[in-house]
């Protein structure tokens, strides 16, 4: 299977640490969407990444989409949802929860990046980063707590602190304590997450 993503993005980095965790394969190719290259957009019409290709031409996105799939092709003792009902939809809030901070950070580096000096708007920025502390802080109060096996909700907010960590060193830990010590614990958890998580 093939996975169109970037090396910076955390919705793909997220897809990609949890396939690793699972045993699944991926091709991965990188994808600069700002260029909406042929490839992407016959996959998918919006143009975004994640994407993933089946073996079979089947292709799916967001990257919470993939998730989901991934998982109901992985191995029973390799799924990263719970069966239980409550359990799981305890882990899919934690992953939106994170899904939801990434997005409002990275909404505010294209802000940065995209817009004219003329166009900026800062308190739209202020607005977006509000969004980020207020879940960040929530977070750090309900970090997802490690138990046998890692779940998707792990992923998630492993990739939304790699992203905070490449994008915004110095500006999103405050006082959290627990979130900034998190990574560290997870890496014990998933060695590979130095080198899987969200990069330049």
């Amino acid at each position: 299977m093939k996975l169109f993503y970037s090396p910076a993005s955390p919705f793909s980095k997220k897809v990609v640490m949890a396939a690793f965790y699972m045993g699944i394969d991926l091709e991965l190719e990188v994808s600069a969407t700002p260029d909406n290259p042929a490839d992407l957009l016959a996959a998918n019409p919006l143009g975004k990444i994640p994407t993933l290709v089946t073996d079979s031409g089947e292709t799916y996105y967001d990257s919470r989409t993939i998730m989901h799939y991934l998982n109901g092709i992985a191995s029973d003792d390799a799924r990263i949802y719970p069966r239980t009902p409550e359990k799981r939809a305890m882990v899919e809030r934690t992953e939106a929860l994170c899904d939801g901070i990434c997005e409002a950070a990275v909404l505010t580096i294209y802000e940065k990046r995209f817009r004219t000096p003329e166009t900026f708007h800062q308190p739209w920025v202020d607005r977006q980063w509000e969004k980020v502390r207020r879940g960040l802080d929530y977070l750090d109060a309900h970090p997802p707590e490690f138990g046998k096996r890692l779940n998707a909700g792990h992923f998630a907010l492993a990739s939304t602190l790699g992203y905070l960590m490449l994008r915004f060193p110095g500006q999103w830990e405050e006082h959290r304590v627990r979130l900034t010590n998190w990574p560290s614990e997870f890496e014990t958890h998933f060695p590979d997450y130095r080198h899987l998580r969200p990069q330049a």
